[in-house]
């Protein structure tokens, strides 16, 4: 399974990639900002992670963009932005679910699974 790691923080990429192979994902593409991960994105990715905070285009406007092309892609957002509002928000622009940082590789597996077991449910 291909992911596509959307953060402009390198390190917390790395953070995010390291997790993501500690739990069985070994390919993985990234991308400085929602911009970027446009250009990157093809019918390979079948899954993103995303900031919220980032330049040039931020993860709530990235989400919004990629549901026109890919509609079906889960989406999860990875941020520090905690409060109900921002959540719903994100939500509401298309996201799949929502993990707030600090996050563990353990948390971060059981957000990934509940999406794909949501997905399959639906398909």
């Amino acid at each position: 399974m291909k992911f596509l790691v959307v953060d402009d923080s390198a390190t917390m990429r790395r953070i995010l990639i390291n997790s993501l192979q500690r739990i069985g994902y070994s390919t993985c593409v990234e991308a400085g900002d929602g911009a970027e991960a446009l250009e990157k994105f093809d019918p390979s990715v079948a899954f993103v992670i995303t900031d919220w905070n980032m330049p040039n285009m931020s993860g709530i406007e990235f989400t919004r963009a990629l549901r026109q092309v890919a509609p079906s892609v889960p989406i999860l957002m990875v941020t520090t932005r905690s409060v109900r509002e921002d959540i719903m928000a994100a939500i509401e622009a298309g996201v799949s679910n929502y993990v707030v940082k600090p996050f563990t590789p353990q948390l971060l597996k059981e957000k990934i699974d509940a999406v794909l077991a949501g997905q399959a449910t639906a398909a």
